[in-house]
């Protein structure tokens, strides 16, 4: 990759990179990639290494033709030892959320691609994201009422920024199942794909994202972010703080170079 590709601190969680893509797979064979504690841990601390590894997108899937069953409630870690004292629940979730933070809040544009189960927590690691593509065989459930708790890896908050609140509290109420076409008719996901074109269309809109200016991208994923959350006139200024820093950077030289002699811009990230 162009840049440098952060290591996985965990077996069960892979990361790799290609040009300007850095892709984070969960891959947890035999519990649908359900993630232990030391998972979700490893996945906060790969994000917070994102935000300075030079990545311009990355790719959040899981592996063996799912994407992530939620939090493994076994209590079994990587190899399966359950034998060490678990950690106080108040402390646990604080760590949960900690990680969910990580990559929510992770600078570089992020593209989930999700194929077979979304569930309970991973449906949470599908909505942390900025982006969620997803193939037909795809399935989405806020599952926490049927394991009798209520909604958590920030959930309660994520749900509602993509559903109105009627939907959102229909999914979490009735934890039912949806499929692909169900989710994507409710705008929790952005496109559903035949299987087979699940990677070639991911690859694509993160192809898009990675060949655009890098600084401009993130300072417009956070004005996005804070939106909901500010004001017309806080978003102006904020837009204003954004644009004086854009208009010293070479990639908005580059594309008025391009844009005037007709061709694609090379964006450097500087």
């Amino acid at each position: 990759m162009t840049g440098r590709v952060p290591a996985s601190p965990h077996p069960n969680v892979r990361v790799d990179g290609v040009g300007h893509v850095v892709t984070v797979t969960i891959d947890r064979p035999g519990s649908r990639n359900g993630c232990t504690g030391d998972m979700w841990v490893a996945l906060g601390a790969i994000f917070q290494d994102l935000r300075y590894s030079g990545a311009r997108a990355v790719v959040l899937t899981g592996a063996n033709g799912e994407f992530c069953s939620g939090a493994d409630l076994t209590g079994a870690g990587a190899e399966g030892d359950s034998s060490e004292p678990s950690a106080p629940m108040l402390d646990a979730m604080r760590v949960l959320g900690d990680v969910v933070l990580s990559i929510h809040g992770c600078p570089v544009p992020v593209v989930a691609k999700v194929d077979g189960l979304c569930v309970g927590a991973g449906l949470g690691l599908a909505l942390a994201v900025d982006l969620t593509w997803c193939s037909d065989r795809a399935r989405f459930s806020a599952i926490f009422a049927k394991r009798g708790i209520s909604l958590d890896f920030g959930t309660s908050w994520l749900l509602r920024q993509r559903l109105p609140v009627h939907k959102a509290k229909e999914m979490a109420l009735t934890a039912k199942v949806l499929s692909a076409q169900e989710a994507f008719d409710l705008g929790l996901v952005n496109a559903v794909v035949p299987t087979d074109e699940l990677d070639s269309a991911t690859a694509e809109v993160v192809g898009a994202i990675a060949g655009g200016p890098p600084i401009a991208l993130s300072i417009t994923k956070r004005e996005l972010d804070n939106a909901a959350g500010s004001s017309l006139a806080q978003a102006l200024e904020a837009e204003a703080l954004a644009q004086s820093v854009n208009v010293h950077t070479e990639d908005m030289r580059e594309a008025m170079v391009a844009w005037f002699e007709r061709r694609p811009a090379k964006f450097t990230g500087r």
